[in-house]
């Protein structure tokens, strides 16, 4: 079950194989917080980290792994929906791309389920490292242009093995923790 439903949630949402895993144990600088696994799709569960009493980072099962069966797909579209149905601590989405293979359908179902229900998304496009700079500034850039119109969604690059991005995405969740505080 999910902890008492108090305080504030960042949750943490991909594809399987978007880097979530490694990017929650770079922002958290612990290797082994998040299972970081060979096999994408893994994390079938919410998983709540704890940061302090109030404050949490949720990862979301990753999507899109063939190897998954159905029932367990029906089964985390079940409490995918229950979660974000109900839960009122839930502040934002990180969401979790790989920037070579950014704004897949999965990706979009995510984007338009932040936009109507007014969640704001920060987009952590991944694995920056893989691309050179100009490649990975050109990712970035289509995905802002295709975001333009919902003020409520920023994009970054991030790269958990360069550590690049990570001042950035600390302050947006900081920006996020606070005006959970203020409220």
């Amino acid at each position: 079950g999910c902890p008492e439903d108090a305080g504030y949630e960042v949750i943490f949402a991909g594809r399987s194989n978007a880097g979530k895993s490694s990017a929650i144990n770079t922002l958290t600088e612990q290797k082994k917080l998040a299972k970081v696994s060979r096999t994408p799709g893994r994390t079938q569960h919410l998983v709540f980290f704890e940061l302090d009493k109030d404050r949490r980072l949720v990862d979301l099962p990753g999507y899109g792994y063939a190897k998954v069966p159905d029932a367990v797909k029906q089964n985390w579209h079940r409490n995918m929906s229950e979660y974000f149905d109900n839960r009122k601590c839930m502040r934002a989405a990180i969401l979790v791309m790989d920037c070579r293979h950014p704004l897949k359908p999965f990706d979009q179902m995510m984007l338009e389920w932040s936009i109507t229900n007014k969640v704001p998304t920060n987009i952590l496009l991944t694995k920056s490292d893989k691309l050179k700079k100009g490649a990975a500034s050109a990712a970035k850039l289509a995905v802002m242009k295709a975001t333009k119109d919902y003020p409520s969604i920023s994009v970054q690059l991030f790269s958990s093995l360069k550590k690049e991005g990570v001042p950035e995405l600390c302050s947006y969740l900081n920006k996020i923790f606070e005006v959970g505080n203020e409220g």
